[in-house]
């Protein structure tokens, strides 16, 4: 058995192509143009190419992205009075704090201030709230992170909308990934089971899962003997890793080329996960947009 590749650029490029279609309609049926704004705190490297490339999707697809590049030593109160004045834009649809932020700020106060309307990652408490009690339908709903999203959708285009049953395990539990694909997994009837690299006999639960989604940033944390026969595998680990040439190149969580053996689909690291979270994100801004302006 080789495994199918989920491939994750091409189906976020589907994807951009149908937004960059409702983007034109609002544009055209609301003369409004949906805007993202990314604030970047400091000059971290790998945060700096993660802005970059958001803001070239959202302009691909005719959106408006607007950055705000603050030092590292800005003051908390400063970022928070440059949220709030965002949040009473009317232009703005959608607001994003990249994260990591320097240590003297509060990163949950940061993501509390931010209009949960706005809040196109989905990580401000209300929208947290809304999904944890299932509130992921009608015109108040739930803003979901979009790394889950990206999953979710990763998964169904090889398992069908019908999830239910699926036994499934999510290694990682953070508020970013783990925790809410958990429970999107819950409200599609899963079975779920959330692990972690400290989990007791973490082989054991893959042995027993259908679905294996890795979140911890751990290289080869998954390999072919914990994996059984046409489980599909979503990674969604990204690792900086030396090659034997001494250059670097990206790796997920998976032992790749050994699981895809035993897998019957598998997402490759990169393209895999990583545009879906980007392509999720301008669905989001463009949902936000769509609330704000009706």
């Amino acid at each position: 058995m080789t495994a199918q590749i989920i491939d994750g650029k091409e189906i976020a490029a589907q994807m951009r192509v149908e937004i960059a279609k409702e983007v034109e309609e609002i544009k055209k049926k609301f003369h409004v143009t949906p805007t993202l704004v990314v604030i970047l705190v400091g000059s971290d490297a790998a945060s700096e190419v993660y802005v970059r490339n958001k803001e070239k999707a959202a302009h691909s697809v005719g959106m408006n992205s607007i950055q705000f590049k603050m030092a590292g030593d800005i003051s908390e109160a400063e970022l928070l009075t440059k949220i709030i004045e965002l949040n009473e834009d009317k232009k703005i649809h959608g607001i994003l704090v990249q994260l990591p932020l320097p240590k003297h700020i509060d990163a949950q106060k940061i993501i509390r201030t931010i209009d949960y309307r706005k809040d196109v990652d989905g990580f401000n408490i209300i929208n947290v709230g809304k999904l944890s009690v299932g509130d992921i339908s009608g015109d108040d709903k739930a803003i979901i992170p979009c790394t889950p999203l990206g999953c979710m959708h990763l998964l169904k285009s090889v398992k069908g909308k019908n999830l239910a049953g699926l036994k499934t395990l999510v290694i990682g539990s953070s508020n970013i990934v783990g925790r809410p694909l958990a429970r999107l997994l819950m409200l599609e009837s899963c079975t779920v089971t959330i692990a972690n690299r400290s989990t007791r006999d973490l082989k054991a639960e893959c042995l027993q899962a259908d679905v294996i989604i890795s979140a911890t940033g751990a290289v080869n944390l998954v390999k072919e003997d914990m994996v059984k026969k046409g489980a599909v595998i979503i990674d969604v680990g990204i690792n900086r890793i030396a090659t034997s040439d001494g250059k670097m190149k990206l790796v997920g969580d998976v032992d790749f080329e050994n699981v895809k053996k035993v897998a019957s689909a598998i997402t490759p690291v990169p393209g895999g996960v990583g545009p879906m979270t980007i392509a999720y994100l301008l669905k989001n801004t463009l949902e936000s947009c769509l609330k704000l302006i009706n």
